[in-house]
């Protein structure tokens, strides 16, 4: 039996199990018991601090520091068991940990105490507004960053909205945006994807011998296996030999690669230009089926290589890198006449992206007899 003694009028009670010598304390808040260890044994002493408890208890409440509903912590709490559970298999293992950097590094050191009811489009527009303003180095976060910060709220809020913790999900749209100006990808033109893989050759041939021979050669092997595939780097650096095999498919030898990336498993069919880069990997390092096909990064020296050639920029300024073969790998085949439908399939992305981001490069598309019809008109006497 316990032990109980009521103080306050009756507010909180004082109470004692038989198989403890140190009294606790309770009171209810919004119909809800709330306890707490007075870590006292003697009874006056663990009165005075049951009493010094609920007054200060009772002063969060009013200062809001004391949350009567769920918050976003719960909820972020919740969206990451459920997330990693309904996305196995179906989402690359890294894009989830970025969601989860996301939540731990900015969104929930802002919204984490909030309760759910607080989240509203004026409490996110002061978010924007913080991670837009630069910091001690004078940066901001990219418009790209920014906007994956914000499709994780939504799904955090999402989440809520499905335990029926929120009756609505607030307004999510930017105040004050315009229609943002398409970017095109940047690629290698065929002038310039010549000129670059000729440059790995002669690297690759200069280094006959030397320690760094194996590196350059797999790169020169690198450059053309994702230009003539399309893989993003991320699927390539994922990449083991068994996910890889030799076929013929329409009188062509091919690859064909199964693929594991952000989209999960899928599926991709080379052209002939990669087979024999492939063939050259296998011979040179004997792998395991379980050995990946790119083990090294080849950042630095793909990257010095654009530097000395002057391809490091398109003509319009963009940056190129290592994602730009794939980009490259969708254009020339867009200028070969592919289907774009095909093509999209093939690079596991939509038709939509590609004709927002990829068919303005390519002027050969725009049929000029299409473009300049005429109506026929009768001579005039």
């Amino acid at each position: 039996m316990a032990e109980s003694h009521s103080i306050l009028g009756g507010k909180v009670r004082v109470y004692k199990r038989s198989s403890s010598s140190v009294w606790q304390c309770y009171t209810y808040v919004k119909r809800k018991k709330v306890r707490t260890s007075t870590r006292e044994t003697s009874l006056a002493l663990a009165k005075e601090f049951a009493e010094d408890w609920y007054l200060e208890l009772h002063g969060k409440i009013r200062r809001g520091e004391i949350k009567n509903e769920k918050t976003f912590a719960d909820a972020a709490t919740l969206f990451t068991t459920q997330y990693a559970v309904m996305t196995a298999g179906e989402r690359n293992e890294r894009y989830v940990q970025n969601h989860q950097g996301r939540l731990t590094n900015h969104l929930l050191p802002f919204f984490g105490t909030k309760g759910l009811s607080e989240i509203t489009p004026g409490l996110l527009q002061e978010y924007r507004v913080l991670r837009r303003t630069p910091d001690e180095n004078g940066k901001v976060p990219a418009h790209s960053t920014l906007n994956q910060e914000i499709v994780v709220l939504r799904q955090v809020m999402k989440t809520a909205l499905r335990e029926g913790w929120i009756g609505h999900l607030p307004d999510f749209s930017t105040p004050y945006q315009l229609s943002r100006k398409i970017t095109h990808r940047a690629w290698f033109s065929p002038e310039d994807y010549k000129k670059l893989y000729q440059a790995t050759r002669r690297n690759a041939k200069e280094a006959q011998g030397k320690k760094w021979q194996w590196a350059a050669e797999q790169m020169h092997d690198y450059v053309l296996f994702m230009a003539n595939t399309g893989l993003r780097p991320d699927e390539a650096n994922n990449l083991e030999y068994r996910d890889v095999s030799i076929e013929q498919d329409g009188g062509q030898t091919i690859l064909v690669i199964e693929v594991r990336g952000k989209r999960g498993v899928g599926y991709c069919k080379s052209t002939a230009g990669a087979v024999l880069p492939f063939q050259r990997m296998v011979e040179r390092n004997a792998p395991a089926p379980t050995d990946k096909l790119f083990p090294a990064y080849h950042r630095k020296g793909f990257n010095r290589i654009l530097e000395e050639e002057g391809l490091k920029y398109d003509r319009q300024g963009n940056r190129r890198t290592a994602y730009s073969l794939r980009h490259t790998y969708i254009c020339l085949r867009l200028l070969e006449g592919a289907d774009i439908y095909q093509v999209a399939k093939n690079c596991r992305t939509s038709v939509e992206m590609i004709e927002k981001h990829y068919a303005a490069h390519i002027k050969t598309q725009l049929n000029a007899s299409a473009i300049n019809v005429r109506k026929r008109t009768r001579a005039q006497s």
